[in-house]
């Protein structure tokens, strides 16, 4: 199958270097939103600059835009950006994904909102018997430890939830409104979603792989004590398999040393 894309972070170009330049490539891209981090990597995806390539782009539609192209159009151009993206030759094809379902080749697609600043999309992807859930950048309660029932629809019982892991307590004590959340609050969502494994990602840009090693004890141990059979920190050119799956799960991204690297966000292809 054609691969499917999670986010268009700056780890799309190091993917990219592994594809085909003979304008071979086909493939469709999840994004959960527009903030930079999840978009800067497009105009250095090399696949999608040569002739005969296709892109298809999902994305939520932001308030003040009049479709997810338009917005693209609005900032990738310049004087923010020297070219434009009707200016690569392959053609990449945008689509207004709202909340709902869609079908992408043998994947089975789901669409829910996901809290955070401004629109933002989670997803889950279904193909071969496997589940994979999608939350990239997910504001957790000011108090409590209340889950948004899209979220858990988004997760329930997934075979793995990809989800944002960017805070410590410390952290989320001054930020705790720009939109993430803490280790702890991700392993409480895929356990009261049902999910069986759970991939620690979107890292803080400052922790290094001592500090995510450290932090993921804690998570293995919470984890295991609420019924989770694994969470791993995601990190530079991890592949998961599972079984009955038609693709690996590959997380690409740039971050220091190995580890996958939070505002510098990953794509993650299923």
């Amino acid at each position: 199958m054609d691969p499917i894309v999670l986010d268009l972070g700056t780890g799309l170009r190091f993917w990219g270097g592994t594809l085909p330049m003979d304008g071979s490539f086909r493939g469709s891209a999840l994004v959960t939103h527009l903030h930079w981090d999840h978009v800067q990597g497009l105009p250095f995806f090399a696949p999608i600059n040569c002739p005969g390539a296709r892109l298809d782009i999902y994305a939520p539609r932001p308030s003040d835009a009049e479709s997810v192209e338009d917005a693209f159009e609005e900032f990738m151009r310049p004087p923010y950006f020297p070219v434009r993206a009707t200016d690569l030759f392959g053609e990449i094809a945008f689509h207004d994904a709202p909340a709902g379902e869609i079908t992408i080749g043998p994947a089975s697609i789901k669409i829910g909102d996901v809290p955070h600043v401004g629109a933002t999309n989670g997803y889950r992807v279904e193909v071969g018997g496997v589940s994979i859930a999608y939350i990239s950048d997910h504001q957790q309660p000011l108090e409590g430890d209340d889950v948004a029932p899209s979220v858990i629809e988004l997760c329930r019982d997934a075979d793995l939830v990809i989800h944002d892991a960017q805070f410590l307590p410390d952290d989320f004590a001054v930020k705790s409104n720009w939109g993430h959340c803490t280790v702890e609050y991700a392993v409480h969502v895929a356990a009261v979603s049902g999910a069986r494994r759970l991939a620690l990602f979107h890292h803080d840009p400052a922790r290094g792989d001592d500090a995510v090693d450290a932090l993921l004890v804690d998570a293995r141990r919470l984890g295991a004590e609420r019924g989770l059979a694994e969470v791993v920190a995601a990190y530079e050119g991890l592949t998961m398999h599972f079984q009955g799956a038609v693709e690996p799960v590959t997380t690409n991204g740039k971050a220091p040393k190995a580890r996958t690297s939070a505002h510098e966000a990953a794509s993650t292809r299923a």
